[in-house]
């Protein structure tokens, strides 16, 4: 047991409910914190496929890159493409943008190529086979909305770039005042975000005077983006992981301590 752990740290794990939430929670609490656990997005498949969309499925063999940017994305995106393929396309490149994803993958039989260190659209697109892209097929599978910087790039690199949004990201329904009376009753010292938009979602669930009192309350956050994004909202005390990881955030919040925000 960390001995920075030992009655420290009272730890909220945000990501939605799933397998994901789970090895993460027991993660933290086998390293000797109190975890709770408080989604900040809800995650829906979308009630019917456009037609358009499935039509990028039945052609999955036209591609010559598929990326998953989730490991939701494989849950959702891999239940449609079983549907379509019960033997999966060969000669396609499979991409995990980390290595929760890629495992996700491997159960479907696929080996993906991830990035070695940066698990992002920027540590994906530094991936050695996405460099030279022009006038080839790239399908990427997501969640509606989210950022676009894989498909800018890649476009700019000039790529033909279809998005395959597979499911709906929602923000959970809370009262007003709940999240903040979690916060409190739990005694929270610490809130791991996986993503901008659980930030974002975290601040539209609070009001300005429940944030302005939460300023000094630590953040564990997956990337500089994000901790940009957090301390633009007023908070202090963040620390940034090497990526959104299991161990990458239980690593960041073993250096984390009252006042030692970076």
């Amino acid at each position: 047991m960390d001995e920075r752990a030992v009655g420290l740290s009272r730890v909220l794990v945000t990501r939605p409910v799933g397998e994901a939430s789970d090895t993460l929670c027991k993660a933290i609490k086998a390293a000797g914190y109190e975890v709770y656990s408080q989604p900040l997005l809800e995650l829906n498949a979308l009630p019917q496929l456009p037609a358009a969309q499935r039509q990028l499925v039945l052609h999955l063999d036209s591609y010559q890159h598929v990326i998953f940017i989730s490991a939701n994305a494989v849950r959702f995106g891999m239940a449609l493409v079983n549907d379509y393929w019960p033997q999966l396309p060969t000669g396609l490149n499979w991409y995990a943008i980390g290595a929760a994803t890629a495992a996700v993958l491997a159960r479907h039989g696929i080996a993906a190529i991830t990035p070695e260190r940066v698990m992002s659209s920027e540590g994906l697109l530094a991936v050695p086979a996405l460099q030279h892209v022009r006038e080839q097929r790239v399908l990427i599978v997501k969640g509606e909305g989210g950022r676009a910087t894989l498909t800018a790039e890649l476009s700019r690199r000039g790529a033909a770039v279809d998005e395959l949004a597979c499911y709906r990201r929602s923000l959970p329904e809370l009262p007003a005042g709940e999240l903040a009376a979690k916060f409190s009753r739990w005694g929270i010292d610490v809130i791991m975000l996986s993503s901008g938009e659980g930030l974002a979602n975290l601040q539209v669930l609070l009001s300005p005077a429940e944030t302005s009192k939460l300023k000094h309350i630590g953040l564990i956050v997956p990337s500089a983006r994000v901790a940009h994004l957090a301390r633009e909202a007023g908070f202090e005390q963040i620390v940034t992981a090497e990526n959104a990881s299991d161990g990458a955030m239980l690593r960041a919040l073993r250096t984390w301590q009252p006042g030692n925000g970076v």
